[in-house]
């Protein structure tokens, strides 16, 4: 008797199998839900950067502790009361795209952390890369690394 007949024989010898599957089903669910959805380093979304400066200053700036706001379970840093203001009234202009992880890498179906030195804004959106040379990279075709990371986005989390 073959194991498969055995199993079908006596459903009893199926319930260590269902229960190890059933159990690395949950871990995998557990794991993804620990990717928190925005990335954050040094405590903070970008790494403690005003996402909104990007916009208004054209350039990376650090943020305050002191001027702060919590949103989508990331602290989010301004350098300004003005800067935290504009966020507030519609946060989801201002933060960066796939969560403030790397675009470049998104656009490869990975999460990875970002520079914030090395960033773009295309089309009115943020973008931000892991690092300079994967900035280097990026730049070259924006659009068709933009069309790739859209389609990878949020699953990648899950990688």
């Amino acid at each position: 008797m073959s194991l498969v007949q055995k199993a079908i024989a006596n459903p009893m010898t199926l319930r260590p199998i269902l229960s190890v599957l059933a159990a690395l089903l949950m871990m995998t669910a557990v794991a993804r839900a620990d990717m928190p959805m925005f990335y954050s380093s040094k405590g903070a979304a970008i790494g403690g950067y005003d996402t909104v400066a990007y916009f208004t200053a054209g350039k990376a700036q650090r943020g305050r502790s002191d001027i702060a706001v919590m949103w989508k379970g990331a602290m989010w840093l301004f350098s300004n009361r003005r800067n935290r203001d504009i966020f507030e009234a519609n946060p989801r202009a201002y933060a960066p795209q796939y969560g403030g992880y790397c675009a470049y890498a998104m656009s490869k179906g990975r999460a990875l952390g970002t520079d914030p030195e090395s960033w773009k804004i295309v089309d009115g959106k943020l973008y931000l890369i892991h690092n300079r040379t994967n900035m280097k990279v990026w730049v070259r075709n924006p659009p068709q690394y933009i069309v790739l990371s859209d389609g990878n986005w949020p699953e990648a989390l899950g990688h």
